[in-house]
């Protein structure tokens, strides 16, 4: 256990490899309403493995500038997103999406709210882990950290967005998505950056969510 604990691989694939398991076992057994259980799991195994994420732990605070770049390439993300739901951009036609609503159409708030947080606070540090800090750069060279961020390359760029783009139902807003946090990433350093650039995206996303009612984006 303590070899896993300290592997650096595992450490950075494991929140993402579970999320996945659970997406897809509670699509097969038709369990609906399991994502504040999703999120809590992963947010468990990230705090067991925190001591491993240097690149977490050590950065350096991020600066105003950065800050701002982030949350402006967030927000124009969330735009994207929420345009960019027409049937030539998409995988296929989501049937439904998470609704927070009870049987008399109210919303159920804390139950929502901790979909949102989960959402816009676990999502973001478990992708960002796998995708950016992890398999970016690992494409660039086995020995993953060993390789500074802006050194990772166009190839590894190139492959990582488009494997982001095939994880999300709306691709070519997947798409979008996963090179501006790449490009955020491999230009500041700082994989907190490319976090803050995608919490603002899941937040903005999930609040305009309650607040339309638009389940399917969830």
């Amino acid at each position: 256990m303590k070899r896993w604990r300290e592997d650096p691989v595992i450490a950075r694939c494991a929140p993402f490899a579970v999320f996945i398991a659970l997406l897809i076992l509670a699509s097969l057994l038709s369990i609906a309403d399991s994502a504040v259980v999703r999120n809590l799991i992963v947010l468990a195994i990230l705090v067991w493995f925190w001591r491993s994420y240097d690149e977490l732990r050590k950065a350096s605070p991020l600066a105003a500038p950065q800050c701002l770049v982030a949350i402006a390439v967030g927000l124009g993300i969330f735009v994207f997103w929420i345009h960019l739901d027409q049937d030539w951009a998409m995988l296929s036609r989501p049937s439904g999406g998470f609704d927070p609503r009870r049987e008399d159409g109210s919303v159920n708030w804390p139950f929502a709210l901790l979909r949102l947080a989960g959402f816009a606070l676990v999502v973001p540090v478990m992708e960002e882990l796998f995708w950016r800090s992890f398999l970016l750069r690992w494409i660039a060279r086995r020995d993953f950290l060993a390789v500074a961020p802006r050194e990772a390359g166009a190839r590894a760029f190139l492959i990582t967005t488009v494997l982001f783009a095939l994880e999300h139902n709306q691709w070519l807003a997947g798409a979008i998505a996963g090179a501006g946090y790449s490009w955020l990433y491999m230009r500041s350093g700082n994989l907190w950056v490319a976090v803050l650039a995608h919490a603002v995206t899941n937040g903005a996303l999930g609040a305009w969510i309650l607040y339309t009612g638009d389940w399917q984006f969830w």
